[in-house]
């Protein structure tokens, strides 16, 4: 029997899987010392490839590597990561911008996402991934989602909600599509339990390399303190902006 309790080594998810898509990693390191997420987005097509993330005070945007190239900027242009108080939204879509003015009204993580749907890029229906991470005085937890398509046609939309206490040492990983294909086949089940490292650099790294060297963008990686709520950031990108 599958022993449900297993922590995975995340480099060694990523580097079985040529096509992840976009990924969302949230969790506690094992010293207890900070909270964790990491986000990271692939490619396959020249749209999807053109891009490159930057950070706008504690928060983060994708922008066109070059302007010139851009196809179809709807659904690769967001702000994947908001602040909002001590709390962040983390999401691969503008969902992320829905989340937080649904927030700003005293609203919920869940009520933001019953209004959203998988991205209408048939045949594949990218599933809506997003994390919230609720940090309180002297606390911490976090929960996911992934928004995906009912059926192959996009008939309905399936909303799935997860909600995690934090535990030392341990991370949840959701993230788009469960391998690569045509179309491509989207993520099921739980998030996966994988296990996160005290040193930001080592998991950054780990993330980073395990990654398809073809299909890999860019990748940014944040611990929170929960001394002082300071914040260590990493960010990787493939390509560098043109044209800024």
């Amino acid at each position: 029997m599958e022993n449900i309790y297993k922590i995975n080594d995340i480099g060694q998810l990523l580097s079985e899987n040529a096509y992840p898509g976009r990924g969302i990693i949230v969790g506690t390191t094992p010293d207890a010392m900070h909270a964790v997420f990491a986000y990271f987005i692939m490619g396959r097509s020249s749209n999807s490839r053109n891009r490159v993330f930057e950070e706008d005070g504690e928060d983060v945007i994708i922008y066109p590597a070059d302007e010139s190239l851009v196809e179809d900027p709807s659904l690769i242009i967001y702000k994947p990561v908001r602040k909002i108080g001590d709390d962040l939204i983390v999401t691969n879509g503008d969902q992320t911008d829905t989340v937080y003015e649904f927030m700003k009204e005293g609203k919920s993580f869940e009520e933001a996402l019953r209004t959203r749907c998988f991205e209408p890029d048939a045949p594949n229906f990218t599933p809506r991934i997003s994390a919230l991470m609720h940090f309180t005085d002297g606390g911490y937890a976090y929960k996911m989602s992934i928004l995906k398509s009912a059926d192959e046609a996009g008939s309905g939309c399936n909303r799935y909600f997860y909600e995690y206490e934090a535990l030392c040492g341990l991370g949840h990983f959701i993230h788009t599509y469960a391998c690569d294909g045509n179309p491509i086949p989207t993520f099921q089940g739980e998030p996966e339990r994988v296990a996160v490292d005290n040193d930001i650099d080592a998991f950054t790294d780990r993330i980073w390399n395990s990654l398809n060297s073809d299909n890999k963008i860019s990748l940014y990686v944040r611990y929170v303190s929960f001394r002082d709520g300071s914040a260590q950031n990493r960010m990787i990108n493939k390509n560098t902006r043109k044209n800024a």
